[in-house]
Formats: C-alpha cells, structure tokens, sequence
C-alpha cells in the first residue's frame, strides 16, 4: 500500500521517524499538496469550495487555476464578498494529517527538519526521533492586518527571558522567538486587509514571498519557509488607511478580483446559507419569497444609489441581517399580540431600516439627508421594482384599453377615505383594515389567483405600498404604523414614507 492510501487511523499508530520511512513517506510542499487534492477533486467532480454562491463562473476557475499554478493569492474586493471564507475553505485540499517532529514549533517534517530543535533531536535519535500528527485545521493561520502590527508578530526576535533563562548568549539563534509567519510553516497564512498593512511591516515579507526565507535582528538564520499566503484586500482607492506597496503586490503571483452577486436569487441563497434564524422563529413565522426578494433588492438598489458611496460597497451583511431583523419583527409582533402562528407584513419589512443604515456609507448627498431617509427611500425603490413583477405598471394600465385595474381602490382613497395599517395590529386588526378597501381583494384575486388566505393578506398590502411607490397614493409615517391616502390630500400634509418623487427633490 502507497503513503497517500494509508488510512488516517492508521497513521496516527506511527510514533517513529523509523516507522515513517518504512511506511513509505516523501516530503511534500504545501502548494503541491494543495495542487494534488485540488486535482483529485475536480476529477472526482467533487465541489471545492462549498457554500460559495455566485463565483462558479468568476472567482473559482480563477482561484483553481493560481492553486494549480502554485501561487501566492491576493483576493482583491469590496467588503462582504466572502474573500476570507474563501481563505478558509482552502484548508479542505490539505491532507488530513502531517507528520512532524514531536515538540518542534516550526511543524518541523521530519524528513526535512528546519529549526534547531528538530535538527538536534533528528540527530540525536536518529529513526527513533519521535513524531506526532497535525491535523490540517491546525496548519491554517489568519492574522488581520492592523497599524500597531509589528515585525516581531509576523517574523520573530530576540527574547531576553528566553536567553536568561536556557543561560544562553544572544548570538545563540535557539534564543529566537518565532512570529505568526514561521510558526505557519507547512500551513496556510492568510492576512487579512492587507492595505491597513504599514508599509515598512509589509516590506518584511519581501524575502519570504520571493526567497522563502526570514531575516531577525543580526541572525543569518536562513529557514525555507514552505507556506501557501493568501491575502485579502479591498481596492486601494475604497479607503485612506494604506495601500499595497508597489514591490510586494509584485511578488504576489495571482490577484483575483471577487464581486457581488449578480442576482436576486444567488443573494437569497447567500443569506439564507448565512442568516442566523432562531428554531422558535422558524416555528413561529412564515416568509413568503417575496420579502425575501425585497430584501435582496434593497442591497442591489444601495449598489446602483446615487447617495451611498460606491467605492466602499454594500456588503451581503446588509441582507444576512435584515432577514433577521425581519422575523424578529414579526416574531415582536406575534409575542405581543399572543399568536401562536403569525405570517410575515411589509410592515415587517419597513421595520428592519436599523439593519440597513449602519451597512451604508453614504456620499455628501446621503449625509444631508440623512440615514434612515436614504434606508427608506431605498426600501421604497424596492418595492417599486418588485411590485412590477407581481402586478401590471399602474402608469400604463391609466391608458389600458381593458380599463384600469386599481380604479376601484384608488376611487375610494379619493374619496377622502384613508386606512392605517399599524405595526403592532393582532391578525384581525390586520385582515379588517385591508379588507375595507373595495376593489383590494379583487385585485389580488385577478393577478394573484395562487395566494390564499394570510398569504392573499400580503398581497393586498404589497399592492398598497406599490401603488404609493408608483405615485397613486399617498403613504405617510405614523408613529405606530403608516397611513394610506389619496395623493392629492397627502400633498397637503406631511412628506410620504420613501415615495419615488417625480423631480428626485432630494
């Protein structure tokens, strides 16, 4: 039987560098021990990067093809778009177990033995040197790139305590005190923000990237350091913290440029995947996808929004909380009004603002007018845009030659009539206020055949909002809910909650 057909079970038995030989070990970089895994799955058709939605087509062929190529990896994107997941996924093309020299710090092979530990007790012990087993999830390293970072994390120094205590001079190199970097070796080392970096620690890691070797103090320590980098960063106009310094991004081999889904339904399945959602929420909420699909637009109408800075992004965060913030809101809802069962209102919906104003940066326009308002008038162009997929365009059904659907329901707003739906309504408060509106249900029943019962009760309150969003009425903010009315009387009252101005006003 080969070394690489040997059952973990199995290896875990050999406690002896003798035994190791006999079982037929060779050493093995760790680039090409991911590059063989990362052959053997793509053979076997296996998925490598599980849970990484939207990047089938993009960034994993790209991120395949630098593993292939043996290469360092710079993940280059806006923030929320999985760039150290992905990092972390890599862990899964090492082997499960490595040999190293037993008590060695530097993961030491015992076939190519690195530090002076491992070298004495190879010498001494010879094929009785002890080895133990480490397992891949112990060879992956992540450190996040902040200013106060220093040489002596990454790389090493000297330490006094060390030398004092083992009564050592400080030219004896067993004094050194072995950073992050070298404390990788045989693993993956992943820094994240790398920018945020200072420029003199990121000239540090010159040598290792290219050289593979480590310089500390006035040691000539040479240690061929075998580690697979891996960094994150976001584009270096995004911020004025830093910026990668010309000749390392030189001596990283592949920068891959990572993005934001591309569509509504790979962003539910990111945040579906993401979201943290409570059992008792599960049993105690029904969703609907269609609130799911408000929620993605939202994200996709901050992207395309003239208020919110597109440099720094809007990240998936944004929708991964807002669906929580959406059925703790009804979960709220249903805890105060003691209901067993509740289904999800856009009311819901417009209660999760706080979820989406901390998750945008805004321009000078957006500051002006403020967070919430820009989260509201966001959450308004959602609706609009989802509400065409659903009903007919309520600007051209006025000139329909079949006559204009919402006549009824806009006819009697204009009668002076008005209808609150609170936020904190019971089920009944809720199905009474919607169904006192003639012409509502009807409507929904028209284009809508499929919805019954509490999911028809949504329907008829996303028909409301589309038709405020879409200039037909009037939607204004209460305190404890919102009013619909005609939209001749709203002129004369108070601003409408997120409506789509004809002139943008603001």
């Amino acid at each position: 039987m080969q070394y690489k057909d040997i059952p973990a079970e199995n290896l875990l038995k050999i406690k002896t560098l003798g035994q190791l030989r006999a079982a037929g070990y060779e050493p093995q970089t760790v680039k090409q021990e991911l590059r063989r895994n990362l052959i053997r799955k793509l053979q076997s058709k296996e998925e490598v990067f599980p849970g990484i939605w939207g990047y089938e087509e993009t960034v994993v062929p790209d991120l395949q093809r630098a593993i292939l190529s043996m290469h360092h990896i710079n993940l280059l994107g806006l923030r929320g778009q999985a760039k150290t997941r992905i990092a972390r996924l890599m862990v899964n093309l090492l082997d499960e177990y490595i040999p190293v020299v037993q008590g060695s710090e530097l993961n030491d092979d015992p076939l190519q033995p690195l530090s002076r530990y491992a070298k004495d007790q190879v010498h001494e012990h010879g094929d009785d040197t002890p080895i133990g087993w480490m397992h891949r999830s112990d060879r992956y390293t992540e450190k996040l790139a902040t200013p106060d970072v220093s040489v002596a994390d990454l790389i090493g120094d000297a330490d006094p305590i060390k030398a004092a205590t083992l009564k050592l001079p400080y030219s004896d190199e067993r004094v050194i005190h072995f950073g992050l970097i070298p404390r990788s070796h045989r693993g993956i080392f992943v820094i994240n923000e790398l920018p945020d970096l200072q420029a003199r620690i990121q000239v540090s890691l010159f040598n290792i990237l290219q050289e593979g070797d480590i310089q500390i103090r006035g040691f000539k320590v040479r240690l061929p350091l075998d580690i697979q980098f891996v960094f994150t960063a976001n584009p270096e106009d995004y911020t004025n913290r830093g910026s990668i310094v010309t000749p390392l991004k030189d001596r990283i081999d592949s920068q891959i440029i990572t993005h934001y889904p591309k569509s509504i339904e790979i962003g539910k399945k990111i945040t579906q995947q993401e979201a943290h959602i409570k059992e008792e929420q599960e049993q105690l909420v029904t969703t609907n996808d269609i609130i799911s699909d408000l929620i993605e637009q939202v994200a996709f109408e901050a992207r395309e929004s003239e208020y919110v800075d597109a440099k720094s992004g809007v990240s998936a965060r944004l929708t991964i909380s807002a669906f929580e913030s959406l059925l703790s809101a009804a979960e709220r809802r249903a805890l105060l009004n003691g209901e067993s069962k509740t289904y999800v209102r856009l009311s819901d919906f417009l209660n999760t603002i706080p979820a989406v104003t901390g998750k945008v940066e805004l321009v000078y326009e957006g500051e002006q007018e403020g967070a919430g308002h820009v989260a509201q008038v966001l959450m308004g162009k959602a609706i609009r845009t989802q509400f065409l997929h659903y009903f007919p365009d309520p600007d051209k059904a006025k000139k329909s030659k079949e006559g204009n659907p919402y006549k009824k329901v806009t006819d009697w707003f204009g009668d002076g009539n008005t209808v609150d739906i609170l936020n904190d309504a019971t089920a009944s408060e809720y199905k009474k206020a919607l169904q006192a509106i003639p012409g509502l249900s009807e409507l929904v029943e028209k284009f809508r055949s499929d919805a019954k019962g509490e999911e028809k009760l949504f329907m008829m309150e996303f028909a409301l909002h589309g038709l405020a969003e879409h200039s037909q009425l009037s939607k204004n903010r209460l305190s404890t809910g919102l009013q619909f009315k005609d939209l001749l009387s709203g002129m004369f009252t108070m601003p409408s909650f997120g409506e789509e101005e004809d002139e943008d006003d603001f």
